[in-house]
């Protein structure tokens, strides 16, 4: 392929592998704060006292570590509407991505609060902080520093997983390449594509997280 046809090529599939990027960037931004949310939830449901809330958070990571994610996001976008919850598209992939990437947040999150020295804990709450104060002021900002490494390996795979969309109709860059192979009937070329944007993606992640790493590290 010479010079002025690859140039021809990416002025006609260029906008369209630009857009499905875009839609990956939001579905990924989605699903990972809905991830932190579930996750920071379930492990302190998973720490509390309360046996309750114990015994849900439990069911949450065990249901959702040990069914495929495929399947969670089907019984999102196809199974909710039974009970007269109809999501997009759009929505039904980020809540099911969120969904399912919380319950490996809450383990990750879990065991960052087990690495926190318990004297420091108790030297908190012997200052007279409240729990919240404990937890925003001195637990969760040593948490963060020690996750960061697992959170980052859980974003690199919301990126990845964001391709099993395209079974929901989803036009991320999986399906937009699918459809381009429909018409051009080049699955080599298209999916090479879509594999180098999604490494590109996850390589810049991983230098973030190496960049943030290297900042806390001054502080620790």
């Amino acid at each position: 392929m010479n010079a002025t046809v690859l140039q021809e090529e990416i002025l006609l599939y260029g906008p369209g592998f630009l857009a499905a990027t875009v839609v990956v960037l939001g579905v990924t931004v989605g699903s990972i704060l809905v991830s932190w949310l579930f996750g920071l939830l379930g492990a302190l449901g998973k720490q509390s006292r309360a046996a309750p809330l114990r015994l849900i958070a439990s069911f949450y990571v065990w249901f959702i570590r040990g069914t495929p994610t495929l399947v969670q996001i089907f019984i999102v976008y196809f199974g909710l509407p039974q009970v007269g919850i109809k999501l997009s598209p759009i929505v039904a992939g980020i809540m099911a991505l969120g969904f399912s990437s919380g319950a490996y947040v809450a383990e990750t999150i879990r065991a960052g609060l087990m690495a926190v020295p318990r004297g420091q804990i108790e030297s908190s709450l012997a200052l007279g902080m409240s729990r919240k104060q404990m937890l925003t002021r001195i637990v969760l900002p040593q948490v963060f520093r020690i996750i960061l490494p697992s959170l980052t390996n859980e974003a690199i795979t919301a990126v990845k997983n964001t391709s099993l969309l395209s079974t929901i109709t989803v036009v991320e860059l999986t399906l937009y390449a699918q459809l381009m192979i429909a018409v051009t009937f080049r699955p080599f070329d298209f999916y090479i594509a879509a594999a180098l944007i999604y490494l590109a993606l996850t390589s810049i992640l991983a230098q973030l997280s190496a960049f943030f790493e290297r900042r806390y590290s001054r502080f620790s």
